[in-house]
């Protein structure tokens, strides 16, 4: 018969996922924005959620969100420094 042991395993660390409002100040910061439903896809959040999470919450950190329509689509982005 045979005798099972054990030995100590170390834990990993395990590298935390990003939050979804810091995947979608990410998408805003792309050069070219980004389209309401790249950001739903990525956070997984409706697109009154998204609209709701810009006008709000990015907003009252500091984050000046803008949008403008290019060839009928519209796409979303945080204003920069440089883009003023």
């Amino acid at each position: 018969m045979t005798m099972l042991t054990f030995q100590a395993i170390e834990p990993q660390p395990v590298a935390k996922a990003p939050s979804k409002q810091v995947q979608l100040i990410a998408l805003l910061q792309q050069e070219n924005g980004a389209t309401i439903k790249a950001m739903t896809l990525a956070t997984g959040w409706q697109p009154h959620s998204v609209r709701g999470a810009m006008a709000g919450v990015l907003r009252k950190k500091g984050y000046q969100v803008q949008s403008r329509k290019h060839e009928g689509t519209r796409y979303w982005s945080i204003k920069t420094e440089a883009s003023q």
